[in-house]
């Protein structure tokens, strides 16, 4: 009775859980795609392709591509200071690298335009580099405020996929390659990253599909459609256009960022069965 029972709890329980997937993943996606190509192919065809649409891919992929540099690089220094060296403020450090987790984005993006914008600080050094070289700089309302947005949300999905792996890593190699004469670099080269490749390859993955449906902080920053506008902000302005047409064209801009997503899903899967095997 007991067997029993235990098999129709589990049963139970797959089939609340494979209802909840369907209700709340499934069924969403699958009526965006329906929705993206219920006019046709050819319509789907011209608001994939229309300019709005390509410039808003294009202010996208620049953003994440920076923003996955720029976080790789600071994801990896900030997890081999924290985890391998004893200094004073290191809790203070490892705290600070969670606040785009508990701060809205609507707020760093305003953040940024008090920085920046007219009335900010940064505005007559911004002016007086401008003076200097001659430049029209601005990171308020163009792609390198859209790009400082970004780098903000996601900087830090790539360190907290590395801390606890080189936490896990422990010293005891590092110190014994040191002892030996090793240099840091070589240390870092032959000992260091091969325990971390795949947890920083999973955390840029992250930081990108992350970057990908980016709206809070990039709104706040970014006003100029068919220039500074991405994919997310592009599929509001046509979904809050209201005709038949442009909410059609929405779902075909959305299928985009869908396909985008399930790419980066694929890759995080991948990521995750090589890691895995890596530790056998």
């Amino acid at each position: 009775m007991k067997k029993r029972d235990s098999k129709t709890v589990k049963w139970i329980l797959i089939g609340i859980s494979v209802a909840f997937f369907f209700l709340m993943l499934v069924l969403p996606l699958l009526e965006v795609l329906y929705r993206a190509i219920k006019d046709g192919f050819d319509s789907y065809r011209t608001a994939v392709f229309a300019s709005n649409t390509i410039s808003a891919l294009k202010v996208t992929l620049i953003a994440t591509v920076i923003a996955v540099a720029v976080n790789t690089a600071f994801g990896v220094i900030a997890s081999y200071l924290v985890t391998k060296f004893d200094f004073r403020g290191k809790n203070v450090l490892s705290t600070l690298i969670d606040i785009p987790f508990s701060v809205s984005p609507v707020i760093a993006g305003l953040a940024y335009i008090m920085t920046f914008g007219r009335a900010g600080w940064a505005k007559p050094i911004i002016d007086g580099i401008n003076d200097m070289l001659g430049t029209d700089l601005s990171f308020v309302f163009s792609v390198p405020a859209v790009v400082l947005a970004t780098i903000f949300v996601t900087f830090p999905f790539i360190s907290r996929e590395i801390i606890p792996v080189l936490y896990a890593q422990g010293r005891d190699e590092e110190e014994a390659a040191a002892m030996m004469g090793a240099s840091g670099f070589t240390i870092f080269r032959k000992i260091t990253f091969p325990h971390m490749k795949w947890g920083l390859l999973y955390g840029m993955i992250l930081c990108a599909a992350r970057a990908f449906g980016e709206f809070g902080a990039v709104y706040a920053v970014s006003k100029a459609r068919g220039k500074t506008f991405t994919l997310p902000l592009e599929i509001d302005a046509l979904y809050m256009a209201g005709s038949a047409d442009s909410i059609t064209q929405a779902f075909a801009v959305s299928s985009l960022l869908a396909g985008m997503a399930l790419l980066m899903l694929i890759l995080k899967n991948i990521a995750e069965y090589r890691g895995k095997r890596s530790d056998v």
